[in-house]
């Protein structure tokens, strides 16, 4: 628990957890706000997966966020200290990884149910209750989604160790990369059913049930992923993991 608690320490006394906690907090508040107030212009009521519209720009301030809590470690050195101290390393790489997932999972649950309860004041005629497996799901689930993120966030940290390269890759990955496989000739659909990010937003919208079956519109556009939602989560876990193992076997392999 000591490492859990020097992570901790370490993590918030620099200002990107502040920072990029506001900004997904607001990342999905003010789209939540903004879907409400446009109701009826758009001619689209508002639904429980309206709410969530602004759930991919938090999700690279969390992506960000994972990633500087391991670089802005090597930018201080402080990374030499704690490879003193606990010389087999995985004990505090793993320690770092899960102060980031517990501090992304808050971020996610805070922002995810403050839209939604924006959009409830809002548009209190909607029908936006909390009332169905799926609407829960698309809601209470972007906390475990965040965490698993910062998950691989931290992984993706540990391989690259720059800021500069970590930043970019995590900003452009989830806004650009995934949607952009989809234009390779012939196999480009049927690589992007299976990219993990994809996983996770199927593990989020299902097949719409929160969006009054809509794909699109005021919410995230629908998943393609064949998995169904239990397995979609457990398909981005996997990944998670994956490239945090990655990251910390490449750092037992090198100097600090």
């Amino acid at each position: 628990m000591h490492l859990v608690a020097s992570e901790r320490i370490k993590l918030f006394s620099i200002a990107t957890p502040w920072v990029c906690g506001g900004f997904a907090l607001v990342a999905l508040a003010v789209p939540a706000a903004l879907t409400a107030l446009s109701a009826t212009e758009s001619h689209l009521p508002p639904t429980v997966a309206s709410t969530q519209f602004g759930y991919q720009i938090g999700l690279v301030a969390v992506l960000v966020l994972a990633g500087l809590a391991v670089t802005s470690d090597y930018h201080s050195g402080t990374i030499h200290g704690t490879f003193q101290a606990v010389p087999r390393r995985t004990p505090a790489l793993v320690a770092k990884a899960a102060v980031a997932a517990g501090y992304a999972f808050l971020i996610g649950e805070a922002a995810a149910f403050t839209a939604w309860l924006v959009a409830r004041i809002l548009a209190p005629d909607a029908d936006l209750a909390l009332d169905s497996a799926a609407d829960w799901t698309i809601v209470a689930g972007t906390g475990p989604v965040f965490a698993l993120a910062a998950v691989a966030g931290v992984g993706v940290g540990l391989l690259a160790r720059h800021t500069a390269g970590t930043v970019a890759l995590l900003v452009v990955y989830p806004l650009a990369f995934e949607n952009s496989v989809q234009l390779i000739p012939d196999a480009g659909p049927a690589i992007h059913r299976w990219l993990p990010l994809n996983a996770a937003t199927k593990f989020l919208t299902g097949r719409g049930e929160a969006n009054a079956g809509r794909d699109g519109g005021t919410a995230t556009v629908l998943s393609d992923s064949p998995l169904a939602t239990g397995w979609a989560l457990a398909y981005f876990a996997l990944f998670a993991v994956l490239v945090l193992a990655a990251g910390i076997t490449t750092v037992r392999r090198r100097d600090a």
